[in-house]
């Protein structure tokens, strides 16, 4: 592979990104992204109950129409990478240098949580075949209840604990469950709770576990293949898709045809009276809440395929490849994003969606392989799909999530070190980096699902923040940078059709976190506000207070040249209003009672 070097006149010469892939190579490494489905699809039953089938179309039907915001801008850099949020940075910068990175930060924070939350499911999955623990209904647990059933006393306090917490039920009740809960964890293989260290860190738990131990080697893993840059990865990424979309394909397809699908099971069209909890609610204050909470944490996933623009100075020819790229790359999650929900919902049903294992994403495969009417063997199959599937993802994120951070640095709003690239052109200090925070979070998406859904939520708040920065930049780039010539021009209504659903998307950000997290709307605005400390010490202690002299070539612009704003205050008062929206937002709706 042929490395880019360029000269500055003194020094040696360095290396850059390498123009090897079309859109094909894009839309294969962005073919991770319908897997994304897989992470929530029992969480967002969980909260939006009959309705959750809905919410994935809508989702997906608002990304696919935002996505031609995203390719028209991205048409504006043919030298960068990174994607969507550094296009959209450099419409910001010219009405507060805080904001431009703002943008670069959230997306990444939005889209590297993918490698510690894919490898921690995959780590799941790997030691369920290792060592299952049995279910609470199964033989060996009914054989162990059997040789037990008198080790739980009429007067223990355990019993009056249970009836406590489970009001209405009797005392037999009780037993039965705690016989049961004891059967399986005296039938768990003892490595299966076995940790190095454990503990909590304000809202969330850590825990150094064997899910976290066989995660890294995940990563390491996906690191290594990643090494090889830009056209290796999309090579491996061609035969793993294959592998993964077409079964997801038949499982969305197959029930559809064989009769399986219950027609019940859509109905009634309300939301759940309460959250995970099997019992239809009303479409009042409370019942909203929760569907907007599931809008809220499907766009995270049928939002991303905008990853297959990352990859614009990496494409032979980007005038068109760009735009290729995430329009195949939309098509093909519109399909799978409004089948596969839709196939899971009609033969699980409201119950089968809530079981624990669906929603924290163990027991999807077996799901899947009953849904073709296969047996254990075919189930297996399907174990080892999801595998692949979720490793699919975890490599898309880093492909995409490390981009973002490189081009951040070449473009001056992060650390100069991310810049740096190897011989076969990958940004590898910005994938160590990725991989070392996502070690981190690793360790507390391996302790239990709540500690899970918690960085789930707080990435999608940076993901909502950057979707609402990029939505708007669109038009401030019309108004800026008119002059610039698009290989792709947006169709104006759908420019303006991105724009409300910017504002749209800040309603799921107020209204919807909470849903996930009580403090995730409030973490995630931590979140974000940390760019602030890190811009500033690239910006004014590595530059001296002015920006590289690449950042602007591609607008032919100056550092004089950034004064000039043609949008006067209109960008100001997008950022109030968009403000103003997720607290009102946030204020109004409120969870079921």
């Amino acid at each position: 592979m042929a490395i880019l070097e360029s000269h500055s006149g003194t020094g040696p010469p360095s290396r850059e990104l390498v123009r090897s892939i079309d859109w094909r190579g894009a839309f294969w490494v962005a073919s991770g992204v319908p897997a994304l489905v897989l992470f929530s699809i029992g969480g967002i039953a969980g909260t939006s109950g009959n309705v959750a089938f809905l919410v994935w179309m809508a989702s997906m039907c608002m990304g696919f129409i935002q996505s031609f915001t995203y390719a028209e801008i991205a048409g504006l850099f043919p030298n960068k990478s990174g994607g969507a949020s550094v296009y959209g940075a450099s419409a910001w910068v010219r009405y507060s240098k805080l904001i431009a990175p703002l943008s670069v930060w959230c997306n990444w924070l939005a889209w590297t949580p993918v490698l510690s939350l894919g490898c921690s499911i995959a780590a799941a999955y790997i030691l369920n075949a290792l060592g299952p623990i049995p279910g609470a209904d199964s033989p060996d647990v009914a054989a162990w209840i059997s040789a037990n059933a008198n080790s739980i006393a009429a007067d223990s306090p355990r019993i009056a604990e249970w009836r406590a917490a489970n009001a209405g039920k009797t005392s037999s009740d009780a037993v039965a469950a705690l016989l049961a809960q004891d059967g399986v964890a005296a039938l768990t293989p003892a490595f299966r709770t076995w940790t190095l260290a454990h503990g909590t860190i304000g809202p969330v738990s850590f825990s150094l576990n064997w899910t976290f131990f066989i995660g890294v080697a995940l990563m390491l893993l996906t690191f290594a293949i990643q090494h090889r840059g830009i056209l290796g990865t999309a090579n491996v990424q061609k035969y793993i898709a294959l592998l993964v979309i077409v079964p997801m394909l038949i499982v969305g397809i197959a029930p559809i045809v064989t009769g399986q699908i219950n027609w019940d099971n859509y109905s009634p069209l309300v939301p759940l009276k309460q959250a995970y909890v099997a019992e239809t609610g009303a479409w009042d204050v409370g019942g909203w809440t929760l569907v907007l909470g599931g809008m809220f944490i499907a766009a995270w996933s049928t939002y991303a395929f905008e990853t297959a623009i990352c990859y614009t100075s990496e494409f032979k020819d980007p005038k068109t490849d760009t735009f290729r790229a995430i329009f195949y790359s939309g098509l093909l999650c519109l399909v799978l994003y409004t089948l596969v929900p839709f196939t899971f919902q009609g033969v699980l049903g409201l119950n089968g969606m809530l079981e624990p294992s669906i929603v924290d994403g163990s027991g999807v495969a077996a799901a899947m392989g009953k849904m073709v009417g296969g047996s254990g063997f075919i189930t297996n199959i399907m174990v080892m799909l999801m595998i692949l599937a979720l490793m699919l993802s975890i490599m898309t994120a880093m492909a995409g999530s490390s981009r973002t951070l490189y081009q951040g640095s070449v473009d001056g709003w992060l650390p100069r070190y991310l810049s740096r690239v190897n011989h076969h052109g990958a940004p590898t200090a910005a994938m160590w980096s990725d991989l070392v925070f996502n070690v981190g979070l690793l360790a507390i998406a391996a302790a239990d699902a709540t500690s899970f859904f918690f960085i789930l939520a707080v990435s999608n708040c940076c993901y909502i923040i950057f979707n609402f920065l990029n939505l708007n930049s669109g038009w401030i780039h019309r108004i800026d940078n008119g002059q610039i010539p698009r290989p792709f021009k947006a169709p104006t209504f759908l420019l303006a059709l991105g724009v409300l659903f910017a504002f749209v998307n800040a309603v799921f950000l107020g209204a919807g976190a909470k849903v996930w997290n009580p403090v995730a709307l409030w973490a995630g605005m931590i979140a974000a506000a940390l760019i602030i400390p890190v811009f500033l010490f690239r910006h004014y202690v590595q530059d001296g207070g002015k920006f590289p002299p690449n950042m602007l070539q591609d607008l032919n612009l100056t550092q004089a040249d950034l004064g000039k704003r043609k949008a006067g205050v209109l960008p100001y008062l997008t950022l109030v209003a968009g403000l103003a929206v997720v607290l009102a937002a946030n204020w109004f709706f409120q969870l079921p009672g």
